[in-house]
């Protein structure tokens, strides 16, 4: 009986503490990273939802088909975007999307990702912002790199922008105006 009340009170003071956490725990407002350098945003733009995850994809109508067919996911015809050298499908995920993206030209950055990894894989996660040019001031002066001098329209219509992987703990970020 004694080991039950102590399992019982151990139990007790775990849930404690998680809900201490969970009422304690900080929202991030922006990137952050182990660096000491890099500092969380001040109020002048907010991180949003995710907006999608960016899978290469060396065969984009058999990639098309196994998520339409296969799984049963709403997707939308091939979309050229020439301006960033990409043929894309969305993947309608409900909450999200999945980009499928393939290269479209010989200069499309998504060709020499495929050479590295011949069957596609995850490419870059995208996730809105409220105000993307001061997201763009702010981390110029934390130091992040940006790929392009300034915010392009990405295929959603609306301007983005990428942060360097080794800025973004070897993930390829890309930031879209909400």
């Amino acid at each position: 009986m004694a080991s039950l009340l102590k399992a019982v009170a151990a139990v007790s003071g775990a849930v404690g503490l998680f809900s201490r956490l969970q009422t304690s725990a900080p929202k991030v407002k922006a990137l952050s990273t182990s660096q000491s350098s890099h500092q969380v945003a001040g109020p002048v733009w907010n991180l949003g939802r995710l907006n999608h995850v960016a899978i290469a994809v060396p065969d984009l109508e058999k990639a098309k088909a196994f998520y339409e067919n296969v799984l049963g996911a709403q997707v939308s015809e091939v979309v050229p975007v020439p301006e960033h050298g990409v043929s894309v499908v969305f993947v309608n995920l409900g909450n999200t999307k999945m980009e499928l993206l393939h290269p479209l030209g010989n200069d499309s950055p998504i060709a020499g990702f495929l050479q590295r990894n011949k069957a596609g894989g995850m490419h870059h996660v995208c996730i809105e912002v409220d105000d993307i040019n001061a997201s763009v001031m702010d981390l110029k002066e934390k130091k992040i790199r940006i790929l392009s001098e300034d915010p392009k329209i990405g295929a959603h219509g609306k301007p983005v922008i990428f942060l360097h992987p080794k800025d973004c703990c070897g993930v390829l970020v890309e930031l879209e105006q909400a």
